[in-house]
């Protein structure tokens, strides 16, 4: 009997040791480098604020973080990779509003359901659309430019291509303002900044990286920035609200996400360790010199978030009646 007790005693303490060091445990992750496929190309904007955060998590955490770059689709090629992979918090996704919320409506077939195939561990970057408007229309200010547009129907405006959220913000504009403009897609932002300096597609919606180049060199004017605050890096520019338009906000944003199934004990791990690294001073000061603003949301709220923000665009796709891609 004596014999039975402590063999039963001996393989309940071997189960309880098995089960402390289980991969989905929060406890021991991670024990391994972790890879984050960005489904973007490498030197973009998403890619260097993903790079920021991450390296500091990978100091937090006690592992390297591996970074596959994976771009095309507008970000759906990655996105859908990651949301097949093993969910065991070794492979995650830096994705984009775009893949995550205004592609679902875009596309006919994503390959997944930003919704559904993914848990959220949160958005990380925010950055807010600049208006911003070459030195060669005659406009200073957000009412001179909605009265040039009206005036000049059709003007030109540039994105990194249909769907960005470039686009659909120039779309958004339109539907606030009823103004009409034409929207010219670019492959690369590089293409864009010549034509807008010269004035031949003059206008854009863009996140403050992307016309840096312009706004430096004096060829473009940023005549107001689409969120509730002033921009760090633009201290002088008007929010659209001071600028006259308070109901046109829009913004792109970044988020960390984990396949399906992931456990929750890991995803808010993550979630923890993002927090940590969007507080630090300095992953603070670096997201402001690319024009963006950090912030974390609990993997509950980040949920409903990505929610909201799916449906939000896809009322301004289909207002807009902009067609469906493949």
């Amino acid at each position: 009997m004596r014999a039975a007790i402590r063999f039963v005693r001996g393989a309940s303490l071997a189960l309880t040791m098995i089960f402390a060091a289980a991969p989905g445990s929060a406890e021991t992750y991670p024990s391994r480098p972790i890879t984050v496929i960005v489904p973007f190309a490498g030197g973009s904007a998403s890619d260097v604020v993903t790079r920021i955060v991450l390296e500091r998590m990978s100091a937090s955490l006690g592992q390297p973080i591996i970074i596959d770059n994976r771009p095309g689709a507008g970000g759906n090629i990655g996105t859908a990779t990651a949301a097949k992979a093993t969910p065991d918090g070794y492979t995650l996704v830096g994705s984009g509003s775009g893949p995550v919320a205004a592609n679902k409506t875009l596309y006919r077939d994503l390959g997944y359901d930003p919704e559904k195939d993914f848990e959220a561990i949160s958005p990380f970057a925010f950055f807010t659309i600049v208006i911003t408007a070459s030195t060669q229309l005659p406009v200073k200010t957000v009412p001179e430019l909605i009265a040039y547009a009206k005036q000049n129907p059709g003007l030109n405006y540039g994105s990194v291509g249909i769907g960005s959220s470039q686009h659909l913000s120039g779309a958004y504009f339109e539907q606030v303002t009823g103004v009409k403009l034409t929207h010219v897609p670019y492959r690369n932002i590089a293409q864009y900044t010549p034509d807008m300096i010269s004035g031949a597609v003059p206008l854009g919606f863009q996140w403050l990286p992307n016309v840096l180049g312009p706004l430096n060199a004096k060829g473009a004017r940023a005549l107001a920035v689409a969120g509730k605050n002033r921009l760090a890096a633009l201290p002088d520019v008007p929010t659209t609200a001071e600028a006259g338009v308070p109901s046109y906000e829009a913004s792109g944003w970044f988020a960390l996400l984990a396949p399906r199934g992931t456990p929750h004990d890991i995803v808010a791990k993550l979630n923890r360790e993002l927090a940590t690294a969007i507080a630090d001073p300095k992953v603070r000061e670096l997201f402001k010199q690319q024009g963006a603003e950090g912030s974390v949301l609990a993997p509950e709220e980040a949920k409903k978030f990505i929610s909201s923000e799916v449906a939000k665009w896809h009322d301004i796709i289909t207002k807009a009646g902009i067609p469906q891609i493949q």
